[in-house]
């Protein structure tokens, strides 16, 4: 494996990797032995092993989407803050699409969407020492140019099925680069509460009532607020309020 610089920005890539199991996993190997600035990208052509929080596969067809991973130093978030990673992670990913297709929002925590079409996948690993984050790695799967879809994944979508147009992996990496700079640079800079709001204007079904489901069955609720923590504060049709931690509450 060599480090490449992108003409653009100094930021070092890992290429030369055209199959692997799992980009985080590949990061994880290479930080044990090797010192890795912040910001680093390491990308396949082939992730054999892509995951999602719980244990869930990402499915993605050789040399058409982008799977990724992102290596991360926050300066500044508390240990009992790092939701602001991933809203950083997601509005970078929303906001690379955005230059593409419309409609695109974050559903909570960390998921993108096109319309109701799952487009993204973020999975972030925390490393915390001491009391303090010491780095982040944030898996990204983004659906580019694969056309069908074989799993039982319930509503992928891609780009290209959105558009019907065919893109440059690259290109799109290189301007979510720039992005996540922008963005890491205003969490350094601990504008945390604009990150915040800026994730609440773009969640999915952040208006009206919608369908949802806990240990205790279905239920009609709207969403009152997400807290800073990233927990999910619904509010039922009969005014009252339910607190949720991610995988306590799912969408319908």
């Amino acid at each position: 494996m060599n480090y490449r610089s992108k003409s653009k920005r100094n930021i070092p890539f890992i290429n030369g990797i055209d199959e692997w199991g799992s980009t985080n996993e590949l990061m994880k190997q290479y930080c044990e032995y090797n010192s890795v600035a912040s910001g680093s990208i390491f990308y396949t052509n082939n992730q054999t092993q892509g995951r999602g929080y719980s244990g869930n596969s990402w499915e993605s067809e050789k040399g058409k989407n982008l799977t990724f991973s992102v290596f991360f130093i926050p300066k500044h978030v508390p240990c009992h803050m790092p939701f602001l990673i991933s809203e950083i992670s997601s509005l970078s990913v929303k906001h690379t699409l955005d230059k593409y297709i419309p409609d695109v929002t974050v559903k909570w925590p960390n998921d993108v969407y096109y319309r109701d079409g799952k487009i993204s996948g973020i999975l972030i690993e925390n490393v915390i020492t001491g009391g303090k984050i010491e780095h982040s790695i944030i898996g990204i799967g983004l659906n580019i140019n694969q056309i069908q879809f074989v799993s039982d994944a319930p509503n992928p979508i891609s780009l290209s099925q959105i558009t019907g147009e065919t893109y440059e992996l690259m290109d799109i990496l290189d301007e979510f680069d720039e992005i996540f700079t922008a963005q890491s640079r205003r969490l350094n800079n601990r504008c945390f509460e604009d990150i915040h709001n800026d994730y609440l204007n773009v969640i999915h079904h952040r208006d009206g009532y919608h369908k949802y489901c806990d240990a205790n069955g279905v239920f009609e609720a709207k969403i009152h607020n997400i807290e800073p923590t990233g927990h999910l504060i619904l509010e039922r049709t009969d005014a009252s309020l339910s607190r949720y931690a991610f995988k306590e509450v799912s969408f319908l």
